[in-house]
């Protein structure tokens, strides 16, 4: 059983459809621990309606806030505490995608961050990276951040348009795998979603 914590290098990279295309790819159960914001549509819904198999289990969420913003905010503006020991792992024996919140500096509360969850959930870090000016930036100090606390990284994923430049250098650089490419997806929906995972080697 694999555990592979889903994280981007900012926001908007692209965390929720990899996440739906490696649960997908593996048959793998989904948990997002953390939902800030927009409970009518969350990722975790997103998920479920676009991952169809007969394995994967779609998992609760720990934390569900009704703020759009950053955990530690949102959780003050409902009167919540996000403390670590309450993120409790649910159990399973399948390979299991965990989807972070933002990058892994977000702050979770008045101490921890996101990259502080990763080891408490003894996971591996997937690294989602998309292209923007400053992404090179950005995908070089998260895999360094990652580094420093020995947290253990299984690949990046670029996510939509291809720059083949940007990812030469971020690869030489970060010297960890590239696990593939996922080009634009026109229409999001189970098709796509399983066909995407072809573009994946995990």
């Amino acid at each position: 059983m694999r555990r592979l914590f889903v994280t981007g290098i900012g926001t908007d990279v692209g965390k929720t459809v990899i996440s739906a295309i490696l649960t997908q790819k593996l048959q793998a159960d989904y948990w997002k621990p953390i939902q800030a914001g927009d409970l009518d549509s969350t990722d975790t819904m997103k998920v479920s309606e676009w991952v169809e198999n007969s394995k994967s289990v779609i998992h609760p969420e720990a934390f569900r806030l009704t703020q759009p913003m950053s955990p530690h905010a949102a959780a003050e503006r409902d009167g919540v505490n996000i403390n670590l020991n309450n993120i409790i792992t649910p159990e399973t024996t399948s390979d299991f995608i965990i989807e972070g919140a933002g990058g892994l500096m977000v702050p979770l509360n008045q101490r921890d961050l996101v990259i502080d969850l990763i080891p408490h959930l003894q996971a591996e870090v997937v690294v989602v990276s998309r292209h923007y000016l400053g992404s090179i930036n950005h995908t070089i100090l998260s895999i360094e951040a990652l580094r420093t606390r020995n947290i253990n990284i299984a690949g990046i994923i670029f996510n939509r348009s291809e720059n083949s430049e940007t990812e030469s250098i971020i690869e030489s650089v970060c010297e960890v795998p590239i696990l593939g490419r996922i080009p634009e997806i026109d229409h999001i929906n189970t098709f796509s979603i399983h066909d995407a995972g072809e573009h994946i080697n995990i």
